[in-house]
């Protein structure tokens, strides 16, 4: 017998798709500003201007519900890695990662409504959330709003500088996305964990015992 347990709630799903959309926009937006070849756009330019601020200041005020939203329910607690074994466990994630997922090894951890990460995604998540989001944010506002940008850092003019931090921190979150989507895509099926941010429920298998990608059971 199978059961579902629900780990992720409606405001977070919501949150994610949001949070993912506006990261596919402003992705799409900012390649077409920052290579703009006016004989091959991705995104006409003054169109991607408007979008890319639009999307821009839409992350800021998605985050910052973010942020709130994971304090007032407690779900922060689920990007702070828990420490019994970090290290081992973080090292047995790793070798799934690299060789496990290719030979259909149980996968060394299973999600639960106490630790919905495993290891390696909580320190991930932790830094993607909590560094680079905020970085992204501020650099951006820093362009939008020129004028509280810093004259000059390091000798240097102060908008190059948030140029470069803006553009370095988008690569990383852009990055992130692309990895985060290919391990989404080994799960049980290809699409299952893209079901369950749909869903927000976990399938659980009586026994608990495998990762239930490598089962053959049904729901």
């Amino acid at each position: 017998m199978a059961h579902r347990e629900y780990l992720f709630p409606l405001w977070l799903r919501l949150w994610h798709w949001t949070n993912a959309l506006l990261i596919l926009i402003l992705a799409v937006t900012g390649l077409s500003l920052h290579f703009a070849d006016p004989d091959l756009p991705l995104v006409e330019f003054s169109l991607a201007v408007r979008l890319h601020n639009i999307a821009g200041i839409s992350l800021i005020a998605a985050y910052a519900f973010f942020v709130v939203a994971n304090i007032v329910s407690g779900n922060w607690w689920q990007y702070v890695p828990q420490p019994p074994g970090l290290l081992k466990r973080a090292i047995e994630q790793a070798k799934w990662y690299a060789f496990g997922v290719f030979k259909d090894d149980p996968h060394p951890h299973i999600p639960s409504k106490a630790v919905n990460f495993n290891v390696l995604q909580a320190i991930t998540y932790w830094n993607v959330m909590y560094l680079l989001m905020p970085l992204i944010a501020l650099s951006g506002l820093a362009y939008f709003y020129p004028e509280i940008a810093p004259d000059t850092v390091f000798g240097f003019d102060g908008l190059l500088v948030v140029a470069i931090i803006h553009y370095l921190t988008a690569v990383a979150i852009l990055l992130f996305l692309m990895t985060h989507i290919y391990l989404c895509t080994t799960g049980k099926t290809v699409g299952a964990m893209f079901k369950m941010m749909i869903t927000g429920s976990w399938p659980y298998w009586a026994t608990k015992s495998t990762y239930p990608r490598n089962t053959t059971k049904k729901d």
